[in-house]
């Protein structure tokens, strides 16, 4: 009789990167499925995120602010100087502006839940599982929405519908369609095909590159952690293994440090993004 034995390197990593969905897969790309584990942790963040900008609306005073006051007049005052240097419409930026708000804050949040121990809200869904007399070893899920290519390629197709419906509002649904067809190279009948491949080249390059950019560093920071959580499997194991929970400690408390910059810097650049493209849909050609 074989002993029973944990799961292995691959098969640990691979559990964590299965999703909790609807139904299996019916071949690589069936778009009935449905990534649960994001929708439900993106509408838990999204939800937070809004409560917490409207507390700090609510109870603002215009005497000397408290600390998380001040902290979210920062982040408002940084994102309207980004908007009003990009957004020439000052009707359009009382819309914009707000929504690059929530983006940021929405991101921020969703991507700062790579920050959590790799097994902690694995684990309890897995007691929940077992509490509910369904086999735990098939308790998947994820919890870091941004690590899900659906998510991040679903948060930039939205911001091109958003692009497009300013395209058909500052120009008009005429002169957007004239300019698809005429620009970048000009108004000559030959050139017109060339012209409308080339804006619709360039708006699924800016929407692609737009998910990917933030999929490729979420998921990338997620199986970095993974990797350092494997240290203390490892020394488990190991009688001379010692040294690496020591280095699993400080490996992960210098990459969680890092990557406090990452969560960052990628919801600032997804929504000074936001706002380049938006912005390109008030330019006339």
């Amino acid at each position: 009789m074989e002993a029973a034995h944990g799961p292995t390197a691959g098969e640990y990593i691979g559990h964590h990167l299965t999703h909790w969905q609807n139904k299996p897969m019916n071949g690589v790309i069936d778009f009935s499925v449905y990534n649960l584990d994001s929708i439900l942790w993106a509408v838990i963040l999204g939800i937070v995120g809004s409560f917490f900008l409207w507390k700090a609306a609510r109870s603002a005073t215009s005497g000397v602010p408290g600390r998380f006051q001040a902290a979210v007049e920062i982040l408002v005052e940084m994102v309207d100087s980004q908007a009003r240097g990009i957004i020439s419409s000052a009707q359009s930026r009382k819309l914009v502006a707000p929504m690059a708000l929530s983006v940021f804050v929405w991101i921020f949040l969703m991507n700062a839940m790579d920050l959590l121990p790799v097994d902690l809200l694995p684990e309890i869904w897995e007691l929940v599982f077992d509490a509910a007399g369904l086999d735990p070893h098939h308790a998947y899920i994820r919890v870091v929405p941004t690590a899900d290519l659906s998510t991040t390629l679903g948060l930039s197709m939205s911001v091109l519908l958003v692009c497009v419906a300013y395209n058909i509002k500052m120009k008009g649904v005429g002169g957007w369609v004239h300019e698809l067809f005429t620009a970048p190279f000009g108004n000559h009948p030959v050139l017109w095909p060339i012209n409308f491949l080339m804006q619709m080249i360039e708006f699924a390059a800016k929407t692609v590159s737009h998910g990917m950019r933030l999929f490729g560093n979420m998921y990338a920071g997620e199986l970095v952690f993974m990797l350092i959580a494997l240290m203390g499997g490892a020394a488990a194991m190991s009688l001379s293994g010692i040294l690496l929970p020591i280095g699993q400690i400080l490996a992960g408390t210098v990459w969680a440090i890092f990557h406090i910059l990452i969560i960052t810097l990628q919801a600032f650049i997804f929504m000074m993004l936001t706002l380049v493209y938006v912005g390109q849909a008030h330019d006339h050609h």
